[in-house]
């Protein structure tokens, strides 16, 4: 088996540090190149045993996957210089938010399997929920090829391309709300006389327990809630807090803002001739 990336950002690097670890892939059949950062390369090299190149030709000669991992911005630059070392058999795989499937064989001038992917940076720990779509011309061998790569670096599932803009919002975008919830709590005992590193591993043992009881218990969300909020109690307080603020409406809007700017992106891609 034999798979390019073309990018070489961090990730490329977890799905290529999944595959090695999963060994789907030997190192010496996984090729990389990136545009301009040949320090990265090396490094990427050094690291993981994998073949690096400029030369676009080797990286498209003959590849099961050819995984698009490069700024949206730079998409139509770099399709349009791979185009000539791509046929009818070439299967692509974009992980580029907001680059159609369309864009990506209107740009390559001929009918590829292609495949956009989205996952996020848990992929770097393995924890990935990544979301896939397929166009007519993908193979039933070459889904399971995609799914089995991503699964190296945590969860997919199949979704139509338009709900991608969505998965984008929620999934692509999630890790980051909780970050930033963490970031609030971690302040907050601070404030209230908590040392951070302290706070920090409580919180994230918190964090860790709640999410095994949500993949385990077979209980909803709100379910598991009410379990927590005792009436007249000390989670009850906080809520309430969490309600009279609308935080609810307050998340709502974000996810949509996050979905509304991955349209947005998409919508700045038109071929031209």
């Amino acid at each position: 088996m034999k798979i390019s990336f073309i990018g070489a950002g961090s990730i490329a690097e977890a799905i290529i540090s999944g595959m090695l670890q999963k060994q789907i892939c030997a190192n010496d059949n996984i090729f990389v190149t990136n545009r301009m950062s040949q320090s990265r390369l090396s490094e990427l090299k050094n690291k993981y045993g994998i073949q690096t190149t400029y030369d676009l030709q080797k990286i498209s000669h003959n590849p099961d996957m050819i995984i698009m991992a490069v700024k949206p911005k730079d998409a139509v630059q770099i399709l349009k210089k791979l185009a000539p070392y791509t046929n009818e058999h070439t299967f692509i795989v974009s992980v580029m938010a907001g680059v159609s499937m369309n864009i990506i064989n209107n740009t390559l001038n001929k009918d590829c399997a292609v495949a956009r992917a989205m996952p996020n940076t848990s992929a770097s720990v393995g924890k990935s929920a990544t979301a896939i779509s397929f166009n007519p011309f993908v193979s039933d061998k070459q889904k399971q090829l995609a799914n089995i790569v991503f699964e190296s670096v945590g969860i997919t599932t199949e979704v139509e391309e338009k709900q991608l803009d969505i998965v984008t919002g929620l999934a692509g975008s999630g890790p980051a709300y909780f970050y930033y919830i963490v970031e609030v709590m971690e302040k907050t005992a601070q404030e209230l006389g908590i040392e951070q590193t302290t706070a920090r591993e409580l919180i994230i043992q918190t964090i860790a327990g709640a999410a095994e009881m949500l993949q385990t218990s077979g209980m909803e969300a709100q379910e598991l809630r009410k379990k927590v909020t005792s009436p007249g109690g000390t989670t009850e307080a906080g809520i309430q807090i969490l309600k009279d603020r609308n935080v609810d409406s307050a998340f709502t809007d974000c996810i949509k803002a996050a979905t509304d700017h991955s349209k947005k992106l998409g919508e700045m891609f038109t071929f031209q001739d």
